[in-house]
């Protein structure tokens, strides 16, 4: 498990399995702190090219800003183009009420365009569920 230093925004990353990347959020994700989510994103990526899932937990989230929002889509294209599906685990209240006003739920719960949904080891997100 790798754990990055706070600075308003505090991620941990781990392998659940050989196919899964979770990355635990503790804190804001706003204006300050994206950029640091979208670079371990791609940090992951390069690292662990077997990777089918990469899933967020956003338990420990705190506020999600516009700039927050536009990264979670950031982090979408990423694994999207990686062929791999994201999940937002354990979405507040408040990303999830975000996330339906703005249009973007579905979206970015929604399996990557040509990979199908029948994977045994993708489960629906759900709001306030853990990652398995």
């Amino acid at each position: 498990m790798t754990t990055i230093p706070p600075a308003g925004l505090l991620l941990t990353v781990s392998l659940a399995d050989e196919h899964t990347v979770c990355v635990g959020i503790e804190g804001d994700l706003d204006y300050e702190s994206s950029q640091r989510l979208i670079d371990e994103t791609h940090r992951q990526l390069a690292r662990h090219t077997g990777i089918r899932q990469l899933r967020l937990d956003c338990s420990r989230l705190g506020t999600c800003d516009s700039m927050g929002l536009a990264t979670l889509l950031a982090v979408h294209r990423a694994t999207g183009a990686a062929g791999m599906r994201l999940h937002l685990d354990g979405r507040p209240a408040s990303l999830e009420r975000v996330l339906r006003l703005t249009g973007t739920l579905e979206h970015l719960t929604a399996p990557p365009a040509g990979t199908g949904a029948g994977h045994a080891e993708e489960q629906q997100d759900v709001p306030g569920g853990e990652h398995s």
